[in-house]
Order: structure tokens, then sequence, then C-alpha cells
């Protein structure tokens, strides 16, 4: 009788790990998860405090951070259902996907900061100047977390 989370692979009765979507909660007690669910935190604490969209500069940092957003969320769901483990039957490099994809990311946060920052530090007497302000603080500290991230992928890519 197989025990849970195995499968029996060949009917005679003996179990092997499944090869199928499953749950890994373990991977956020991680570094490189931790790091995930703080790029995700933050981002939503981001986009909180530099909506709405006063200005076109901030609709392009709003714009950096709901892609990032979103990215992030999606490489939560592969490494939390575990579907790089799920398909390797297909030819991606998960890796260094990962880090072309977080570097992309980067360096998008860290424009979007810049142009933030450069419409609102003149416009110091309009409503919403001081949660503009804090959201590209936040997207600066994401944007050294997302640094960060891609730096942990480089290691893990360059590792034999």
């Amino acid at each position: 009788m197989p025990e849970a989370g195995q499968t029996n692979v060949d009917g005679t009765g003996q179990t092997g790990q499944s090869s199928g979507i499953r749950l890994n909660p373990g991977h956020f007690k991680t570094t490189p998860g931790i790091i995930k669910l703080v790029e995700v935190a933050v981002g939503l604490l981001c986009l909180i405090l530099a909506s709405p969209a006063y200005f076109p500069g901030t609709g392009f940092f709003l714009f950096a951070v709901v892609i990032s957003f979103l990215s992030t969320i999606v490489w939560i769901f592969v490494y939390l259902l575990s579907i790089r483990e799920a398909l390797p039957q297909i030819p991606i490099q998960w890796v260094l996907t990962e880090l072309v994809n977080t570097g992309i990311l980067t360096v998008l946060y860290a424009i979007g900061v810049i142009v933030q920052l450069a419409v609102w530090v003149p416009r110091g007497n309009y409503i919403g100047f001081g949660a503009n302000i804090a959201g590209a603080v936040f997207g600066l500290f994401n944007t050294l977390v997302y640094a960060a991230g891609c730096y942990l992928l480089y290691l893990e890519y360059r590792q034999p």
C-alpha cells in the first residue's frame, strides 16, 4: 500500500516518490524563498503607497511594480507547487530563466524608482507627496532585495 505522497509506479506494489505537482512550503524557509516573499510584500506596499498615479512618472513606477509583483507571484507558485520537478521533460534551464527574469526586474525597478523620485521630489506641496516618496523609498529597498535574489540565482547558476 503506497504511503501518503507516494504513488504506485509500476503496478507491482512498489512505491516511488511522486513526480507530479506537490506542495513544497519548505522552499519558503530557505533564503531564496524568504527573498521572494519579501519581494511580494514590499511590492504590495509600493503599490498601495504610489496609487493612484497622479503623474505619468508614477504610472511607469506602478507598471514596474505590477510587472515585478506578478512575475514574482508566478515564481512563487513554480516553487510552491514544485513545477520545476514535476516537468523534467521540458527543456528549460529554470535557474537561468529565473536569473534573467530577476535581473530584468531589478533594472526595471531601479529605473522606476529613479523616475518616481524625479517626478515627486519637486512637487512637495501636492496631495500624496509623502506616500509617493515613501513608495519610492520602499521601491529602492525592493530593488536591493531583487538584486540580492539575482545574486543568489547567479551563484546557483554558476554552481557546477
